[in-house]
């Protein structure tokens, strides 16, 4: 570590915070302390900059620009290699208020750009379902249906009251999902009820809407 009193109390001071934060992002983030009064960094850790303490810190002679929490950032910064960077800066004063030295964490996020573009890749937009493959697949039918409506009502299927299982027997039956024999089989196992509650809330279904009963 680079010698001087102010850089001394830095790492007194700081020094185990930097570290644990090094240690818990590892190998992901770099992070150093600057020291202010000379210029210089006052230690570094996980130094994929290819910096060291002591070299200039090229930090600006004023700062402004920060937060009333004393934190600049997140801010981008391109390494070397050309990866990008997402960084924050916190400013360590003194017991006067008095700015000493600046605490940086350079996180890659490289990494993760191209973790999302592989995710991306996979669950992005499909081409649409062939019409052929899928038009005797019932199943698929009662699922895509069942979860459409879910998501159109903003309910969730293990919170369904007796009213919205009615409900949506009843958006079922509007389709002709239940002239499959074994559909009320399936919709009972997929809201974990019982067959005879499926036929029940059927009829419940078909006397509230005799119009749209299903021969």
């Amino acid at each position: 570590m680079f010698d001087s009193s102010n850089a001394d109390m830095l790492l007194r001071q700081h020094a185990a915070t930097a570290a644990a934060i090094s240690t818990l992002l590892y190998p992901h983030a770099e992070v150093v302390l600057h020291d202010l009064e000379t210029g210089l960094i006052a230690g570094i850790w996980n130094a994929f900059s290819g910096r060291k303490p002591g070299m200039e810190s090229l930090v600006g002679e004023t700062l402004s620009e920060v937060g009333e929490d004393g934190i600049y950032g997140p801010y981008e910064k391109t390494g070397e290699d050309g990866r990008r960077l997402k960084s924050v800066t916190s400013v360590l004063k003194d017991e006067y208020g008095q700015a000493l030295g600046l605490l940086c964490i350079n996180m890659d996020v490289s990494y993760f750009e191209a973790a999302a573009k592989l995710l991306a890749a996979f669950s992005g937009a499909a081409a649409p379902r062939p019409p052929s493959l899928f038009a005797g697949d019932w199943r698929e039918e009662i699922n895509t249906t069942l979860h459409d409506w879910l998501r159109g009502h903003g309910l969730a299927l293990s919170a369904l009251r007796k009213g919205d299982r009615v409900a949506l027997v009843a958006a079922l039956d509007a389709r002709g999902l239940f002239q499959t024999r074994n559909a009320v089989d399936h919709l009972a196992g997929l809201i974990g009820a019982s067959r005879a509650s499926i036929y029940n809330y059927l009829a419940d279904a078909r006397r509230q809407n005799p119009k749209d009963m299903t021969s």
